[in-house]
């Protein structure tokens, strides 16, 4: 089976509402890069165990690029 790549740094329900837009941006990189590691990783079993890992893992990486970028914008609308 695959290694799982770990998403610590902003996985981990980060404190999106303390960090200034920078730091927005930063944890979307990171978070981007996890997502293309992890696209590496796909496993060919769609119907296997590895898989639904995958799926979740990968899932919740883009639910919180998506949150990463909803704050984005909302940074950038009364400031921008």
């Amino acid at each position: 089976m695959a290694d799982i790549i770990r998403f610590d740094q902003c996985a981990q329900e980060p404190d999106l509402d303390a960090m200034d837009r920078e730091g927005l941006l930063d944890c979307l990189q990171t978070v981007r890069a996890q997502i293309e590691a992890l696209d590496q990783q796909e496993p060919e079993d769609m119907d296997s165990e590895a898989y639904e890992v995958w799926g979740s893992r990968h899932e919740d990486l883009e639910d919180l690029a998506d949150e990463i970028r909803d704050r984005l914008d909302e940074w950038e609308g009364p400031h921008g």
